[in-house]
């Protein structure tokens, strides 16, 4: 049985791993930009940044998020193709999650 090929996706975003739900942005995406991700056109509605994460498809909330094959987190919110994943909808299973706010202190972001 013949395999079908894999759909198109945009070069700059790069899959890490078969299992992967997320992408890995390969250059600065800007916001409104669009991206093919498996054969399905995205609009970005945020700019992500590279080495960012970007949902491969849609996620529900807790869903687990997986890079490198493995559960890196889950989603606190429903996530559609094309999103950007980071701290305000991606949360560690595994450490406390820490953002440098505004150039000035880390805050701890574990409790919202």
């Amino acid at each position: 049985m013949q395999q079908a090929p894999p759909k198109p996706t945009d070069a700059r975003l790069i899959l890490q791993s078969p299992q992967d739900n997320c992408l890995i942005a390969g250059a600065r995406l800007e916001a409104g930009e669009r991206v093919q991700i498996e054969g399905e056109i995205v609009t970005l509605a945020k700019t992500i940044d590279l080495g960012h994460k970007v949902a491969r498809r849609a996620l529900r909330t807790d869903e687990k998020v997986l890079r490198y094959g493995a559960i890196i987190g889950h989603v606190t919110s429903d996530v559609q193709s094309g999103e950007h994943l980071h701290t305000h909808n991606l949360e560690s299973d595994y450490l406390p999650t820490y953002t440098h706010d505004a150039g000035h202190a880390f805050v701890d972001h574990r409790d919202r």
